[in-house]
């Protein structure tokens, strides 16, 4: 006998004396072992490891259960003589050595119990008005959030700030003037709106707007999406008068730009109205349906519906107006058809401002760093141009449609047209969308960028006041332009003051220099909007960015673009995002499934298929979806978990129910059967005095049925284990679900373990009624690996059951063996018939 074993044998005696002593059962305790284990009273290697240990079998002494523990190795060769109640004594002496950790695996209810979980928050009326209670501090607060100008205007830095804000506004005002005319006449409506609409919002934004850099007005997206609609409910057809009682007919183009002004005011105050709305209820986070991809798709489609539009003004012909699906292709189709009748003056203008404008503005760009700011080229060709149309008469001489009549001064507010509400709600949501989507992506870059925070909702109640306000005056909605932004930025814009002084500029502009640009050549503010489509063209690079990164995000682009294309821009919006929902929806549906694996010496555990290190734990599927479960795909949840399982559950309950229903039958024939055979005996037994002792053992209580004693194979696994790591919430469709696999797998042996479940989706399965007698939250557990731990050890404690199964539960686990009553042990029991 070696040393290790004798010691083990000596330290028998006092192991006893504690157990027999101690009035409560042993906690169990594990220290490392190498592959040891004791089972049958004998020492032999073997075992399931987990965590690299080997868990062991109790052995039951005098009735009493010994502790689950893990041996010591034995210190020489050889083996541990059998019988040795010394041995696992040893053992107990040594898993409570001092210094060994203490591996205590709970489950979620203990956990519960141990940390005190909290009971959820009831929200009262009463505590919400306490919330909502007057105050001077709330008050403040409240006014302090819709007026920012009164938190950072008095810590204004005027020495550091001023002369740069200054620099910049009067930069940013002389691109607000071409930029303004020529956005109004994409509009279809006349120029001086456009000077209105740099004015009044750019002023408004100042007090209202928490961006520093955004430079709000018209833009070009904005200004397509609202012609579309003038052209589409106020066609110049409509507008058709007779010169002189003649058959000949020309537009009557002051009725037509004065209804459809009051036409785009009536839009641009819904507009507001749905902004200020969202604003106000938090609804900021709206624009996260606009993805990324979906608004660089449909701003590249709406600069292509801009680029067509301005065709017309560039080869000098007139068109009809086109609305609804396909009006790009029918207008585009009309130019080529009247190519021939091209205005060859006004293609040369336009040809000539298109190149020197292209010129120096690539120029500005690559001399950026040495350029105190950037070279006014849009400014200084419509000065020249309207120079040159003034002196030489470009109207007359060469047909040159030039601007007309701009008035000067301000107009009255006026009031908006309620009837034209029913026909413009969807395009004045689908504008108040796409503007703030626009805006609040340039704020958000440029404060990442300088450092400072941009609040969504408010930026959503500005946006909305100054398309609200802006409206009552004759302005058309807005949102912020990216070549101004960069010009506000990079010519030393620290605030809004720039703002301010751009929109005076503008101001003095409307009042005494606006009347001046009347001869100002239409192709040249056609050839300003064509160049400064650029940067919105330079997005088809997205193609092949997207091809490599992410073809789902590549097909939304897609998708974007050619229903934009083809059904116009308030209809390809919303097809736009429904398609982008869509694939969200498509991909929670069909996730990613996976068996996980434990990597070696980690508690971690990964997908077998993608590391080859990570190895299943024997007898257990740890199944996980990269999705949350919910109505829409929790059927294929389970179908992929049986599947994954690699045995047919449903065609295994069917024959197991199939068998169950064979074997009654063969019990009730059997009760026939000895029903006859018992009457017969006692038609044979007749006479007095006659006794029959009968030796049965039928009075016993009869284990119920498992797959072996049916015939049936049995899974190569004995637990499942579900990681509910990716869930966020659950609904009553998929607890139904849940609970049907926990029944399913019941039904052939295999016990159900949950991992990994968050506290939100764990108190939504409590209000869902998931949880029953025979599903407790002792099978769920905080991770993964403490799932397997408790599974491992309940394996190889518990004893061979001989009792009706009950699920998650080892009968007569760490039970003594008890001795069966006499009236179900087999007797030979005495029956007289006389």
């Amino acid at each position: 006998m070696c040393k290790g074993a004798k010691s083990a044998a000596e330290a028998g005696g006092l192991a006893r004396a504690l157990l027999r002593s101690s009035a409560a059962p042993a906690v169990p305790q594990y220290v490392r072992a190498p592959g040891w284990m004791e089972e049958d009273g004998g020492w032999h290697r073997g075992g399931v490891q987990v965590d690299g240990d080997t868990l062991l079998r109790p052995r039951v002494t005098d009735g009493v259960p010994l502790p689950r523990c893990h041996p010591a190795p034995p210190s020489c060769s050889g083996t541990v003589p059998r019988g040795g109640p010394g041995a696992m004594a040893a053992e107990m002496v040594l898993s409570h050595r001092p210094g060994v950790p203490r591996n205590e695996v709970l489950s979620e209810a203990e956990l519960e119990e141990l940390a005190q979980r909290k009971p959820p928050s009831k929200t009262s009326v009463r505590g919400c008005l306490r919330k909502a209670r007057c105050s001077a501090s709330a008050a403040k607060s409240l006014l302090f959030r819709f007026l920012p100008i009164l938190r950072w205007l008095p810590r204004y830095p005027v020495k550091d700030w001023l002369l740069g804000d200054i620099a910049s506004g009067f930069s940013v005002g002389i691109m607000h003037l071409p930029q303004g005319l020529a956005y109004a006449l994409l509009a279809g409506l006349p120029p001086v709106t456009g000077l209105y609409s740099s004015f009044y919002p750019v002023f408004l934004y100042f007090f209202f707007g928490t961006s520093r850099h955004n430079s709000v007005g018209p833009f070009a997206v904005i200004s397509v999406m609202i012609g579309s609609v003038t052209e589409s409910l106020l066609p110049s057809e409509n507008f058709l008068v007779s010169v002189d009682g003649s058959n000949t007919t020309i537009v009557d183009e002051k009725a037509r730009d004065a209804a459809r002004v009051d036409l785009v005011a009536t839009i641009t105050i819904l507009s507001g109205l749905f902004q200020v709305a969202l604003g106000l209820l938090q609804f900021g986070f709206v624009v996260t349906y606009l993805s990324d991809p979906l608004v660089r798709g449909y701003t590249t489609a709406a600069s292509v519906h801009v680029l067509v539009s301005q065709l017309k003004n560039v080869f000098g012909v007139s068109l009809g107006e086109y609305s609804g699906p396909l009006s790009l292709f029918k207008t585009f189709i009309e130019i080529c058809k009247k190519l021939p009748q091209t205005n060859v003056g006004t293609l040369v203008t336009s040809i000539i401002a298109m190149v020197a404008i292209f010129i120096v503005k690539e120029l500005n760009h690559k001399f950026s760093s040495k350029l105190p700011m950037p070279i006014p080229i849009e400014l200084i060709t419509i000065i020249i141009s309207t120079g040159i149309s003034y002196g030489v008469n470009l109207k007359s001489k060469f047909g040159i449609s030039v601007v007309g009549d701009i008035p000067s001064g301000l107009k009255p507010p006026m009031l908006p047209t309620t009837t034209y509400f029913g026909q413009v709600v969807g395009n004045a949501f689908a504008i108040a969308i796409v503007g703030y989507a626009i805006c609040i992506s340039l704020g958000k870059i440029f404060a990442l960028k300088h450092g400072y925070k941009v609040d969504s909702n408010q930026e959503l109640i500005a946006l909305g006041l100054c398309n609200f306000l802006g409206g009552f005056f004759q302005c058309f909605a807005i949102s912020c332009s990216m070549s101004r932004s960069l010009v506000q930025e990079g010519t030393g814009g620290n605030s809004q003051v720039a703002g301010v002084i751009s929109s005076l500029v503008i101001l003095v502009t409307i009042l005494k220099i606006g009347e001046l640009f009347r001869d100002l050549p239409k192709a040249i503010l056609s050839a300003i909007i064509i160049v400064n489509l650029k940067g919105m063209f330079k997005q088809f690079t997205d193609f092949c960015t997207l091809w490599r990164s992410n073809r789902v995000d590549l097909m939304i682009w897609i998708v974007t673009f050619v229903a934009t294309l083809l059904l116009n821009l308030d209809i390809g919006l919303g097809a736009s995002v429904a398609f982008a929902l869509l694939t969200v929806i498509f991909r929670t549906q069909l996730p990613h499934y996976s068996l996980l694996g434990r990597v070696p010496d980690t508690e971690v555990y990964k997908d077998v298929a993608e590391y080859q290190k990570a190895q299943e734990v024997p007898g257990v599927k740890i199944f996980r979806s990269s999705s949350t479960l919910y109505f829409a795909n929790v059927e294929m949840y389970a179908e992929a978990l049986k599947k994954k399982s690699g045995i047919n559950v449903d065609r295994l309950i069917e024959k197991k129910k199939k068998a169950l229903k064979k074997l009654k039958k063969q019990q009730k024939k059997a009760e026939k059967e000895k029903a006859k055979r018992e009457k017969d005996m006692e038609a044979e037994c007749n006479g007095p005095g006659v006794a029959v002792i009968e030796l049965s053992g039928e009075n016993s209580l009869p284990a119920e049925p498992t797959l072996r004693s049916l015939g049936l194979p049995q899974p190569d696994f004995h637990a499942v284990i579900l990681d509910f790591s990716s869930l966020n919430f659950v609904d009553t469709v998929s607890i139904k679900i849940v609970k049907n696999i926990f029944r399913d797998f019941r039904e052939i042996e295999v016990d159900v373990f949950v991992a990994s479940c968050p506290a939100s989706v764990l108190a939504q399965l409590e209000r869902g009624n998931f949880f029953s007698s025979t599903i407790t939250k002792q099978c769920f557990f905080p991770s993964v690996h403490d799932a397997v731990l408790h599974i491992s050890g309940e394996q190889h404690t518990a004893p061979v059951r001989t009792c009706p199964r009950c699920p998650h539960h080892r009968c007569g686990e760490g039970q003594p063996s008890r001795p069966l009553p006499s009236s179900q042990s087999p007797q030979a029991h005495l029956s007289t018939k006389l």
